[in-house]
């Protein structure tokens, strides 16, 4: 069984900063694009950042140049440093995993559990 635990949301003064991380569990094998989505109430979750297990990046044009995404293949850990932080970033921030490989088996998907960030003064 997969897991992804995220970690780091909170509250945050417009301007600021937060790091958020996200671990997989499981005897994990190989993790193939790994990334965030976040969700805003009354809205679709949309794609923020992604990373490929070469370092290869996408961003949502709302946080470009304000958010960085990383990851450390070897800790199966994917992280994305929020600066520069908008009443317009607050959402459930959401870690997602694609094309993870265990013994004997495949998943194609895994969602964490989600993290909330709120940017308010």
């Amino acid at each position: 069984q997969v897991q992804l635990v995220e970690s780091g949301g909170g509250l945050v003064q417009p301007g600021g900063s937060l790091r958020l991380s996200c671990a997989a569990s499981g005897r994990i094998f190989t993790i193939g694009v790994m990334g965030w989505y976040r969700q805003a109430p009354g809205t679709d979750r949309e794609l923020v950042a992604r990373i490929t297990s070469t370092g290869s990046t996408n961003y949502a044009d709302s946080v470009k140049g304000r958010f960085t995404i990383s990851r450390d293949n070897a800790k199966k850990t994917v992280f994305l440093q929020m600066n520069s932080l908008e009443p317009e970033d607050t959402a459930v921030y959401y870690c997602n995993a694609k094309d993870i490989m265990i013994p004997n088996q495949r998943y194609l998907e895994v969602w964490g559990q989600g993290t909330l960030v709120t940017v308010s003064s």
